[in-house]
């Protein structure tokens, strides 16, 4: 694989950062702080300004104040000084999102703050709720806010997810993005793909030779990946219950982390090389049918139960949610990649709320020796690589060794690396090395239009067929367990089990 420099830690680019939904609560809990964290590392440019857009009527003091209470709260080590120079360059437009005189508005706004910063560049992000995605693609390119791809000054967007609600809506949300944007300006963000393990699968893979040659079906026996939450719906109910497992977390964080696994080496660590590999995986998932789907895919959802020793409610009880609501809490499926490196390899995916334990993690299972040498064979536990994501990152490697002693007895030990023992600046939010890296132009980490589509594709046929088939045995698993039989059945059928997080 050809080399590619290293990252400098040097400043981003100059720019004038908009943010639709600036007086929302992700903009509080995550981007002001992570804005802040950037300038502490010394990675944000002094010539930086940012420009909140929401309903709210704030005027600019008002807007400063807030982001100032926010950045105290969720910050880390906050500095008075260091913020005040971020403070002073904050601005503020009220106004709802799809009427064009707030896009005049902030055109001179924008206009404004570059004059005040000598900042050429413009940085669009939408912390809004989906439905505005298109909307304000739409207004911006309306106003002639959107420069040229190949203008001296760039201008990029970014959107959160969820990128569709299915195959034809994430067709037509790339249809008004793009008719606005380039695709090189578009910047489709996944909070997961900022945590330092997930980054660190790439290098683990390609830049260990220990690994890479046995990362394929004739060493690993199958692969899980788990993202498991204790929390409910948390006051989101609303939002909650017209999406789901299948879409809030399968389709997006979990469909990513599966391209990191699965993805072959790709020509450098550049932008396009790698995201075409990630498409590569997506696009040789194997289809499901109908048939497949009934026996192949699980989903729950939780009842009343205890977590961490509390009771809490069933999922139809919560804030917002229909009483009789047939919105899944958990999903799980059985996934093959036809390609000549995993054929055959099953892939395990899982995913639930009111869970027993908080917990994300990818376990690569290998296959067992050929052959017996002792008689304590038949009990060995097989050797697992597992990457722990979150809450705390580390990676562990399991193997069989000989209890000391004169009689031969087997016992399973780890290998184990944490990445709290490495040194560097662990304080963030999870959006820094995101919001950095679409500053300074690399899109690596985030979802390019065919990507989405390719994922959509997967999983919009088990939507269909739900949808025809409503469930009959809501809620199938009680808060605090593990899911729903079904689930424990889907991969106890093949010879396999679950791996429990530890």
């Amino acid at each position: 694989m050809p080399t590619t420099a290293a990252k400098t830690a040097r400043p981003a680019d100059a720019c004038v950062m908009v943010i639709f939904g600036g007086a929302g609560d992700l903009t509080k809990r995550k981007l002001a702080p992570s804005l802040y964290n950037l300038a502490r590392q010394g990675l944000l440019s002094a010539n930086f300004a940012i420009i909140g857009v929401a309903m709210n009527e704030y005027g600019d003091e008002e807007f400063r104040a807030a982001l100032t209470d926010a950045v105290r709260q969720f910050g880390a080590d906050f500095d008075a000084a260091r913020w005040d120079v971020l403070r002073r360059n904050i601005r503020y437009v009220a106004g709802k999102f799809d009427d064009p005189a707030v896009y005049a508005k902030l055109r001179d706004r924008i206009a404004e703050a570059q004059k005040a910063c000598g900042a050429p560049n413009t940085l669009f992000y939408l912390a809004t709720p989906p439905q505005f995605f298109g909307v304000i693609a739409q207004q911006l390119g309306a106003a002639k806010l959107v420069a040229d791809a190949e203008a001296s000054g760039w201008t990029r967007i970014i959107i959160e997810k969820p990128f569709g609600r299915d195959l034809d809506s994430a067709r037509l949300l790339n249809k008004q993005l793009l008719s606005a944007f380039d695709e090189s300006q578009v910047y489709r963000i996944d909070h997961y793909l900022g945590k330092e393990t997930v980054q660190n699968v790439l290098t683990f893979r390609f830049l260990n030779g220990i690994f890479e040659p046995i990362w394929n079906r004739r060493y690993v026996d199958h692969v899980q990946l788990v993202v498991a939450e204790t929390l409910g719906v948390e006051g989101r109910g609303g939002y909650y219950d017209t999406s789901g497992a299948l879409r809030d977390i399968l389709q997006n964080h979990m469909f990513q982390l599966l391209c990191l696994v699965a993805m072959e080496p790709p020509l450098s660590l550049g932008a396009e090389d790698v995201r075409n590999e990630k498409v590569k995986v997506l696009h040789a998932i194997r289809r499901l049918s109908d048939e497949d789907i009934l026996h192949s895919v699980v989903r729950g959802q939780y009842g009343a139960g205890t977590i961490n020793g509390a009771e809490v409610p069933a999922y139809r009880a919560e804030p917002s949610v229909a009483p009789d609501s047939n919105t899944e809490t958990y999903a799980a499926t059985k996934l093959f990649i036809e390609n000549w490196r995993w054929a055959d390899v099953p892939f395990y995916l899982r995913t639930g709320k009111r869970l027993a334990k908080h917990d994300t993690e990818i376990v690569v299972q290998f296959r067992r020796v050929p052959l017996r040498l002792t008689a304590e064979d038949s009990g060995l536990q097989p050797n697992r690589l597992t990457i722990h994501i979150q809450p705390d990152e580390r990676i562990t490697l399991s193997f069989q060794a000989k209890r000391p002693g004169p009689v031969l007895q087997l016992v399973p030990v780890e290998l184990q690396f944490a990445y709290n023992e490495l040194e560097g600046d662990s304080a963030g939010t999870g959006y820094e090395t995101l919001i950095y890296d679409c500053m300074t132009g690399d899109s690596m980490p985030f979802h390019r239009a065919d990507m989405v589509e390719e994922a959509w594709k997967v999983v919009t046929p088990i939507l269909d067929v739900w949808k025809a088939l409503p469930p009959r045995d809501f809620p199938n698993y009680a808060a605090g367990s593990w899911g729903p039989e079904s689930a424990e059945a889907l991969i106890v059928n093949d010879g396999r089990r679950w791996v429990e997080p530890a």
